[in-house]
């Protein structure tokens, strides 16, 4: 029996609900998440003090793309250190070069399978988290972001 680890946040950002739903139910036996429906919608959930460890961010999205909100995300100091996934049904090449150019922990491309899926977010926090718990980052913090 595999224990939920809720130390393990991720944030998963993405206009289409079916994703959203998809991907919770994929990742919640392992994970805490908490999904958002837009970027601005994400600003406000870290503005009520949820601190992700991880962020899973698509890029196609209405009013605040994945780049904009990826700007905003890494423009606040204490996020600074989280690493944002790219997580998007674009494949061309340019788009991946320009997420790896502004910092992205991973782009990973929809569809997707589900141990891969999982296997990367894994890499990726045994990369990452350490450098979050040597910061004494808590889940609770307030960022104060202008939506």
């Amino acid at each position: 029996m595999e224990v939920i680890n809720k130390t393990k946040r991720i944030l998963l950002i993405d206009d289409n609900k079916l994703h959203l739903s998809t991907v919770k139910n994929i990742l919640k036996t392992k994970y805490k998440i908490v999904c958002s429906k837009s970027g601005r919608e994400a600003l406000e959930q870290l503005n009520q003090g949820f601190v992700p460890n991880l962020i899973l961010l698509d890029i196609l999205m209405p009013n605040m793309d994945g780049w904009e909100t990826y700007l905003k995300l890494k423009s606040n100091s204490f996020l600074q250190d989280i690493p944002i996934v790219f997580f998007t049904s674009v494949i061309e090449r340019a788009e991946k070069k320009h997420a790896e150019e502004m910092g992205a922990a991973d782009y990973i491309t929809k569809p997707y399978k589900k141990d891969d899926l999982i296997e990367r977010i894994e890499k990726i926090f045994k990369k990452h988290l350490k450098n979050v718990k040597q910061e004494g980052r808590t889940g609770e913090q307030k960022l104060h972001f202008r939506t």
